[in-house]
């Protein structure tokens, strides 16, 4: 299955043990799923770094994925914008939005149901949970063996620096971050590098979340 970054980087927020997404992230995978269209947006050479803020190619078509292309209309090709601005805008639809879409390519299953007969409410759940075990692990090679960056296809790197910036538990621990401080400290700079300042915008927007929860 051909997946975004922000397909998989959903993906990887599960609990492959319970078959359940991680209460862990839930403030901030809105954020999370924008950070990664921006990031496969500019790897693909749509969007480009124009005095630390986003530029969108004037000529460049909206991508066929309705994700993409949504994050995409949000630069404009006429005035560069904040990358935070970009990262921040409409989070709070980012996370159902590419939740449906897993499960309209039967990745997902997703259980809905009104809470006291009123809230909705929607339970997503691994189809074929030995898919995700593989793309985990490698973004877990890629976040904690210390490999050169450079080396490594560009997607397992944003995927572990977002796993790892995002508080992706399941995917790298805590202890785990810790222990591979180096390494993850190289592969940020090279993130830093060839994705330059959408690291930050999207600390500086979870941050905000989780601070305004608290």
């Amino acid at each position: 299955m051909d997946l975004t970054l922000p397909q998989r980087l959903y993906l990887l927020n599960f609990d492959l043990a319970k078959n359940k997404v991680d209460s862990n992230t839930a403030l901030v995978r809105g954020q999370l799923m924008r950070a990664a269209a921006i990031a496969e947006l500019t790897i693909a050479g749509v969007l480009t770094d124009q005095g630390g803020k986003a530029a969108r190619d004037p000529g460049a078509s909206p991508p066929g994925d309705p994700f993409l292309a949504e994050v995409f209309e949000d630069a404009s090709p006429d005035k560069a914008r904040s990358w935070f601005k970009l990262v921040d805008r409409n989070w709070h639809k980012a996370e159902a939005t590419v939740r449906d879409q897993l499960e309209a390519a039967g990745a997902v299953g997703v259980v809905r149901r009104r809470a006291l007969g009123i809230f909705p409410t929607a339970t997503p759940s691994l189809r074929d949970p030995g898919e995700v075990r593989g793309l985990r692990e490698a973004v877990r090679s890629a976040a904690l063996l210390g490999r050169d960056p450079a080396t490594l296809p560009i997607d397992e790197v944003v995927l572990a620096v977002l796993a790892v910036d995002g508080d992706v538990c399941c995917t790298v621990g805590r202890k785990e971050r810790r222990e591979h401080k180096p390494q993850l400290t190289v592969l940020r700079e090279y993130f830093d590098t060839v994705l330059p300042r959408q690291r930050k915008a999207a600390g500086l927007s979870m941050t905000a979340r989780r601070t305004a929860a608290a």
